[in-house]
């Protein structure tokens, strides 16, 4: 069996380096050959392989890559839904909780949103979370006290609102699903900022969670199409966000499970 680790050229840090090592030594404990591309590499070469392993959200190259008949998992279109927050949030109305939230109106340049905002504060109330609709490890979230703190960090790029859970601040639950199942669980908590990301300063501890977040959470990933993905949860049992390739290293030293043999196991049963 042969396949190929998609991941992105540009982010070259040790962290990702142990994230991708890892994936390629349990490849091939499973006698699985995984070679090594990045999105910059295929970008200009065609591809003859059994299947890809998408870790990264270059949604359009993934598209390109089903287009011409290769199995890419996670999809390109499950990979898109979970990189914007808006379209994570519209995807998953009805079908499990989530905080309150109010989608920004499109523009194309840098605009005066003050009207809307205003209109948002009142259904919201204040704090409020703001949130870039594209961002990892809590990068482009803040909580915003005041109207004039949530002008200020408006740009033309897109963006949300949402209501702040205080119940969680600086604490969530993140579950990794693959497949129909819950396999691994942490708590992650924050005492000096509100979120919880350990990038943020967060950690980890390993966590049982109850029947009720796992079901949530699998319904989380079945709506979004994900064969695999990192699902966060307020201890609200609300969702938070939904990760298509969340970073599995720090979850494995916290939990002790690893959970890269599981997703080549699905794959293979995909495939």
């Amino acid at each position: 069996m042969n396949g190929i680790l998609v991941t992105n050229h540009f982010l070259k840090t040790e962290k990702f380096d142990e994230l991708h090592s890892h994936i390629i030594a349990t490849a091939e404990n499973m006698g699985i050959s995984l070679e090594h591309k990045t999105n910059l590499q295929l970008a200009t070469e065609k591809v003859n392989t059994d299947f890809v392993l998408f870790w990264d959200k270059d949604v359009n190259l993934a598209r390109r890559l089903e287009v011409q008949g290769v199995p890419v998992f996670n999809s390109s279109s499950a990979i898109e839904l979970c990189d914007d927050k808006a379209r994570t949030y519209i995807h998953l109305l009805g079908t499990v909780e989530q905080p309150k939230t109010i989608i920004a109106p499109k523009t194309f340049f840098t605009a005066d949103m003050t009207e809307f905002i205003e209109k948002a504060v009142e259904v919201l109330g204040l704090p409020l979370v703001f949130k870039e609709c594209f961002g990892s490890f809590g990068a482009q979230v803040h909580l915003c006290r005041s109207i004039d703190e949530i002008k200020s960090l408006v740009s033309e790029k897109p963006f949300i609102l949402q209501e702040f859970a205080e119940i969680s601040a600086g604490r969530d639950i993140r579950l990794e699903v693959v497949g129909d199942r819950v396999v691994s669980a942490v708590k992650r908590c924050n005492s000096s900022d509100f979120r919880s990301n350990v990038t943020s300063g967060g950690t980890m501890e390993a966590y049982t969670p109850t029947e009720e977040q796992c079901q949530i959470a699998v319904i989380a990933c079945k709506k979004l199409g994900l064969d695999f993905g990192g699902v966060d949860i307020l201890l609200n049992n609300q969702v938070c966000e939904v990760n298509s390739n969340a970073h599995i290293m720090n979850i494995m030293k916290a939990s002790g499970v690893d959970i890269a043999p599981m997703i080549f196991e699905r794959i293979l049963e995909k495939i």
